[in-house]
């Protein structure tokens, strides 16, 4: 959303609790303060929302209810709601996060790793899984919205706001559509009711940013955007490796077809990271320095005030801000006439230093160098700590391993005073080597290739083109360092297809339904006596099982009914008769004495065809 969304309060006390010390975000809901909590004494987030929402009743009672409920969540990954209220705007009282957003760690130019993504997803679907079994739908899941604590720690942010803002009667500026659009599910073009599986849907896209640093289907409208996203199935990058079949099923077109809960998706996001290498720390975005305001009831020159992060906005180069040129703008200036007492002051002070370095001891007691070399980097400095020198670190290519000490000056033994500086020298390790393009290759002809200077390891995955046991890729691709991991993709070939549901179809109707899902098929015939001739009685494998793809299913097609004609028995001996219904495929059973040859039968012979197996009275005089 462009342009400024509430008036800026900063100086104000709302609630005569709440002191806005400093804007610190805005978006298309309303503005983020650092704030006072007067009575509690402790700093926290709050969140002021549209002047313009404070005139519609019916937003105000939603509002309300939202945020008790919102307030009701206690989970290590949801963001705190301390309190909320309307003091002619509607605000909400929320937690401090230091460490900013995912937004704002992407607007920065950071991507993460794999590894690193799924440490934020896994953390993310908990918070969604436990919302969820609370009846509550986020419906605005974005990385504007995924907030840290100082030690990394992911919080959800805005439970039950995007609901209540979305059915409120007010227009929004510059035509912004709530629940941004960008991560929105398919469905929510159609105006059904939302579910959890909107949410993970959109979990799935911010999964794609955090990696790529882009988001997947993507038109020029929100409901360009909607409808591409109905039309088209994502198309996972490979980037994000073991991610990529979470993804897949995360971000289907059809609900149906996603996880049913968000815990389903956190288990399947737990074990792509068993085969990932541990995350490592993430580069926060932090708040920056927030500092009271040493004049509260001042206006604040907004003309000087740096630009807030709009989390809606289009992100533009940057250049002067507009409203009054640059040139226009006057500083303060001090009076001419103080100018003389303070440039006195100023030289009082540096006389005054300069004697206090001259008058104090030169250093401190002298002490040993430890022993440095071998060292980790974290090491050296906790040693150089307890013996209060200085650590000056540079760091260079060599064969050792990277982060360990390899040099250091004064060499260990000689003493220095407390204060004084070692420098040392820190391996950035050996120089990287270029990995050879493996692709296609086998896994024994890769391993005979890399294994001399890098640890493989195997990770078989599906590929559509990339035939069974060859390589597909390498990661990392490219040049690594010698002795670190290279992991090889080798193809399993083609993912499985499933078999569809061809029963009570033609033969050539089900030929076609098997081709279209990449399968052949293979005619085999049986008799009946439900199905039509003609018509597909079942498949082996049966439908829903897999089979590999352009593998032959066996297709069986009914001959309908198995039926017999009833032979004559009259005028024949028992003998005769015995094998003249076993060729016939019918039963017989006697009545009277067995001797002789038959005086009648039943049912008659010539009739209509029976049921093979049909039992035919032979009756002897």
């Amino acid at each position: 959303m462009a342009g400024v969304v509430t008036a800026d309060l900063v100086g104000r006390v709302l609630a005569g609790r709440y002191r806005l010390l400093a804007a610190i975000g805005s978006g298309a809901s309303g503005r983020v303060y650092v704030a006072d909590d007067i009575r509690l004494r402790r700093r926290v987030a709050v969140k002021v929302l549209h002047a313009a929402l404070a005139d519609d009743a019916g937003f105000l009672r939603r509002f309300r209810s939202e945020a008790q409920l919102a307030a009701s969540l206690h989970h290590p990954n949801v963001m705190a709601v301390y309190d909320w209220g309307e003091d002619g705007v509607p605000f909400m009282v929320l937690e401090l996060l230091a460490g900013g957003s995912v937004r704002g760690m992407l607007d920065r130019g950071t991507r993460l790793t794999p590894a690193q993504a799924a440490h934020v997803g896994g953390q993310v679907a908990g918070a969604l899984e436990y919302a969820h079994s609370r009846g509550l739908v986020h419906r605005d899941i974005k990385p504007a919205n995924l907030l840290f604590d100082e030690h990394g720690i992911v919080r959800v942010a805005d439970f039950g706001l995007a609901r209540a803002l979305a059915e409120a009667s007010w227009t929004e500026p510059a035509g912004t559509v709530l629940g941004t659009a960008r991560y929105a599910a398919p469905e929510q073009a159609t105006g059904a009711a939302l579910d959890g599986r909107a949410d993970i849907y959109a979990l799935g896209l911010v999964l794609v940013e955090m990696v790529t640093g882009t988001v997947p289907l993507v038109g020029d409208s929100p409901m360009g955007t909607l409808g591409l996203r109905q039309e088209s199935a994502v198309e996972v990058p490979s980037e994000l490796g073991p991610l990529t079949p979470v993804v897949e099923r995360a971000c289907s077109a059809d609900p149906a077809a996603r996880y049913p809960t968000a815990d389903g998706m956190k288990q399947e996001i737990a074990d792509a990271a068993e085969t990932l290498p541990p995350p490592g720390p993430l580069a926060l975005a932090g708040l920056g320095e927030v500092t009271d305001d040493p004049h509260p009831t001042q206006v604040v020159n907004t003309a000087l005030a740096p630009p807030l992060f709009d989390q809606d906005e289009p992100v533009r180069p940057a250049g002067p801000r507009p409203g009054r040129p640059m040139s226009s703008v006057r500083l303060p200036q001090r009076s001419r006439s103080t100018a003389p007492f303070v440039l006195g002051a100023v030289v009082i002070v540096a006389m005054a230093a300069v004697a206090f370095v001259l008058a104090r001891p030169a250093s401190g007691p002298s002490a040993p160098v430890p022993l440095l070399i071998g060292k980790t980097e974290a090491q050296i400095q906790s040693i150089a700590f307890d013996n209060k020198f200085l650590v000056t670190p540079e760091f260079r290519r060599s064969d050792d391993p990277k982060g360990f000490v390899i040099e250091q000056d004064p060499a260990p033994g000689a003493f220095l005073a407390e204060g004084e500086s070692i420098r040392v020298v820190v391996s950035r390790g050996p120089k990287p080597v270029a990995i050879p393009d493996l692709r296609g290759k086998t896994e024994a002809d890769a391993r005979a290739a890399l294994e001399p200077q890098f640890v493989v390891v195997v990770e078989p995955h599906p590929d559509e083109t990339v035939p069974k046991d060859q390589i597909i890729q390498t990661v990392p691709a490219g040049t690594a360092q010698p002795d670190t991991e290279i992991v090889l993709w080798v193809s399993t070939g083609p993912k499985p297809r499933v078999v569809p549901n061809v029963v009570g179809k033609t033969y050539d109707e089900a030929v076609n339904i098997l081709k279209a899902g990449q399968l052949g098929a293979a005619r085999f015939e049986e008799f009946s006596e439900t199905v039509l001739a003609g018509k597909v009685i079942r498949t082996e494998p049966g439908t829903g099982a897999e089979a590999a793809r352009d593998s032959a299913v066996k297709v069986v097609v009914s001959k309908g009914r198995d039926l017999v004609t009833v032979p004559n028995f009259v005028g024949k001996t028992i003998a005769q008769i015995t094998v003249l219904a076993e060729q016939a495929g019918v039963e017989i059973e006697t009545r009277g004495v067995v001797k002789g040859k038959a005086r009648a039968q039943a049912p008659t012979a010539g009739g209509e065809p029976v049921p093979r197996g049909t039992v035919v009275t032979i009756y002897f005089s």
